[in-house]
């Protein structure tokens, strides 16, 4: 018998019963759903709603729902219309009339929204958790490579010269952005809807800031149709973790790069990575690439939870229902991936002396090289097209910068007609590790930047998403 059949004449045809239940969905949400209920009898009681002996019999029980349900000794009927109807039905056969009064003040529209509010509020904290596990690991990392040399790309090409630390940290900053967003989207589900009712709030005199506070929610709903029908919070989380996995399918994409034998910069432990079944020599980076592949799918849950509510009428409609397997899909597979790219990332084996042979070919001292003549007195514009000159002619003597003589730099400056500036201390100036430590401008490779931006962040690791 259902909650709601007093209505209905007829029976509810058993395929119907299926296509609307949520139970296989909605289960994981039997604490909230019982500490919300115990918070509600206790604002009950309370407020001389129901028996105070009533409330106190309601909450034990419910609190023996969960520690039945914790253990297994109380399995959840896969039958159940949804999480919400079995635990009231659980209550009313343990303790008869008094759990019929579980109910009063209270719809499933807004039962449900407080539930899953409740459910996402913690599972924010847990990303952001696992966020900052990320972010010490990227700091360990940095501090072991704040000398070594590696190329900086563009268009992935060879670009300028820069440290695998300052690289890294690039990365670190990204986090700690998608960590600001979880935080204030925590702001933004730490409002409590329950005394929304249905959509129309209740004659009953409730608390609701007594019910907020047992609860540990910040604010109310000011709007009870807004309370139930609104899922922004629910959406605006899925488009936090779409950036967060976009941020992990770049470093994914560079991880897949620099474990190839093309770039050779880094070698991951045999632990995170996979075979061949035919080609016995690969070390393939399945990890990296299923976290990329991953992205995809939780672009499509945000992509899914737009679209359910776009045209939706207020206040609540039964689409609504469909929310919770999107966000839920879309926080499961972040926090895998948070979790999984973290350990693997702590066991990559870095190679030094092979990114700095690749920083040392390419000219990403070329720049250096202008900025060198301009310090002497040439303006940019001619200074650039110098280096450009000089690149043009390494390339085809198969040469590099550095071992040019003075007498073939005259030679092409004065191709070009324009003075010649150089002298012994150019050498020293386009050397990569005195090019990397000369970029002393805040937020730059050199040395000194880098220990600032590493201290940024393990001040970061430090910080909470609740305040």
């Amino acid at each position: 018998m259902k909650m709601w059949d007093g209505r209905f004449e007829k029976a509810l045809d058993s395929r119907v019963n299926d296509f609307n239940s949520s139970i296989k969905i909605d289960r994981r949400m039997y604490r909230e759903d019982i500490q919300g209920s115990i918070a509600h009898a206790t604002m009950l009681g309370a407020c001389g709603i129901i028996d105070k002996k009533e409330a106190q019999a309601i909450c034990a029980a419910l609190e023996k729902i969960r520690e039945d349900l914790d253990s297994g000794r109380l399995l959840i009927d896969p039958e159940a219309e949804d999480i919400h109807m079995f635990i009231e039905s659980v209550l009313t056969e343990r303790i008869g009339d008094a759990g019929k009064k579980l109910h009063t003040a209270r719809s499933r529209n807004d039962q449900v929204a407080l539930d899953l509010r409740m459910y996402l509020k913690g599972e924010i904290v847990a990303i952001g958790n696992l966020i900052q596990s990320l972010v010490a690991v990227i700091v360990e990392k940095a501090r072991e490579n704040v000398d070594t040399v590696m190329p900086g790309y563009t268009h992935l090409q060879r670009a300028q010269p820069l440290t695998f630390a300052h690289h890294l940290l690039a990365y670190a900053q990204m986090f700690m952005r998608d960590f600001d967003r979880l935080r204030d989207t925590y702001r933004r589900t730490d409002v409590m809807p329950l005394g929304s009712g249905a959509l129309a709030g209740t004659t009953y005199p409730i608390d609701r800031r007594l019910t907020a506070s047992l609860l540990n929610f910040s604010a109310i709903s000011d709007n009870s149709i807004d309370g139930v029908s609104d899922r922004d919070f629910a959406i605006e989380l899925a488009a936090v973790l779409s950036i967060t996995m976009m941020h992990l399918s770049r470093f994914s994409e560079e991880i897949i790069l620099w474990c190839s034998s093309e770039f050779s910069f880094i070698e991951l432990d045999d632990s995170f990575a996979t075979g061949s079944s035919i080609m016995p020599q690969k070390k393939n980076p399945d990890i990296a690439e299923l976290v990329r592949g991953k992205t995809g799918r939780v672009y499509g849950d945000l992509t899914a939870l737009l679209t359910l509510m776009k045209g939706l009428p207020l206040a609540y409609n039964k689409d609504m229902q469909e929310d919770k397997e999107a966000i839920f899909d879309a926080v499961d597979n972040t926090k895998l991936c948070l979790e999984i790219f973290t350990s693997m990332l702590a066991t990559i084996v870095v190679k030094k002396q092979n990114m700095r042979r690749a920083a040392s070919h390419g000219f990403i001292n070329a720049t250096d090289c202008a900025d060198y003549l301009v310090k002497q007195g040439l303006p940019f514009r001619d200074a650039y097209k110098i280096s450009g000159r000089l690149v043009a002619y390494c390339i085809k003597q198969e040469k590099t910068l550095g071992q040019l003589s003075i007498d073939e730099f005259k030679a092409v400056c004065e191709e070009l007609s324009l003075p010649c500036l150089f002298d012994e201390n150019f050498y020293h100036a386009i050397d990569l590790q005195i090019c990397v430590n000369e970029r002393k401008v805040y937020g730059g490779p050199a040395y000194e930047s880098v220990m600032s931006q590493i201290k940024i962040a393990e001040a970061f690791l430090e910080e909470k998403i609740t305040e």
